[in-house]
């Protein structure tokens, strides 16, 4: 996916600049009569016996410059899923702050209050995190286009509670049939995580400082304080464990940026022109 966009970018920007080239004239000449003598016009124009050559001696080149500023947003997918899913609430606000030309600091902070119904246990599981690390953008813009395309790196931290809604003990003798679900509401409070999250995303500019994106997420626990008798199976920000130690996330992200200043990327110069013969 990530290069299918990357190529419709690149496409879009050679159509831009096939245009831009299509619209450049040459320089006019202008016939005069034998009559005429050779004479200094102007100091742009020179005048020979025959004709009037324009002859330009440099050309100003624009200056580029790069727009710095905080980019803030907000998770589609967690708040969306808030409406449709029963048993989730969750809200996410991101946001980063360009250093340099390719590298952002980024964070994220949330909240989630989930309820997971395994085939032998029900728990909620309620609490906040934060995120923050950096991007490294590696999508090379044209012109003034400000898309992202990136990699990049974060620790998380949460802290929240779990509930034991019910659970089911595994019975070996089938003969009696399933043992109806044990209701609990046990309560394991003052819980926390840290990880560390591999990311990789996009950002693309839809209007003026108006950016979609979405990221991937990959999660590898570094601490994690679990209550006695009971396995944290799921951790806000962290989402569900796999074996453990590892998870996976996604986010779809719609985000404004704040423009606060600006750098050149390269000083104003004159291109010296050689004049036709």
């Amino acid at each position: 996916m990530k290069h299918i966009l990357k190529s419709i970018f690149n496409l879009i920007f050679l159509l831009s600049l096939f245009l831009a080239n299509a619209q450049r004239k040459e320089a006019p000449q202008l016939k005069l009569k034998d009559s005429v003598t050779s004479a200094t016009v102007s100091s742009k124009t020179v005048v020979s016996k025959d004709t009037v050559t324009i002859k330009k001696d440099s050309v100003v080149v624009p200056v580029k410059t790069n727009r710095y500023g905080i980019r803030l947003g907000i998770d589609l997918f967690k708040l969306s899923r808030s409406f449709y899913d029963k048993d989730y609430t969750g809200l996410e606000l991101v946001g980063d702050y360009r250093l340099n030309k390719k590298y952002y600091i980024a964070a994220e902070v949330g909240n989630e209050n989930k309820t997971t119904d395994d085939a032998r246990l029900n728990f909620t599981t309620k609490g906040s995190y934060i995120k923050a690390g950096f991007d490294y953008n590696g999508y090379e813009n044209w012109l003034d286009m400000e898309n992202i395309i990136s990699i990049g790196l974060r620790y998380g931290f949460s802290t929240f509670n779990q509930q034991l809604n019910n659970y089911k003990i595994y019975n070996t003798n089938q003969y009696f049939g399933e043992i109806p679900p044990v209701n609990s509401g046990q309560k394991y409070n003052g819980l926390t995580a840290s990880w560390i999250e591999v990311v990789a995303g996009m950002k693309a500019k839809v209007f003026n400082n108006v950016f979609m994106g979405f990221s991937l997420r990959f999660n590898r626990l570094i601490t994690n304080k679990q209550p006695d008798n009971f396995e944290n199976l799921y951790i806000p920000g962290f989402n569900r464990t796999y074996n453990g130690n590892f998870g996976v996330g996604f986010n779809y992200t719609v985000t404004y940026f704040v423009p606060l200043y600006k750098k050149k990327v390269k000083p104003a110069e004159e291109v010296k022109k050689t004049p036709k013969k």
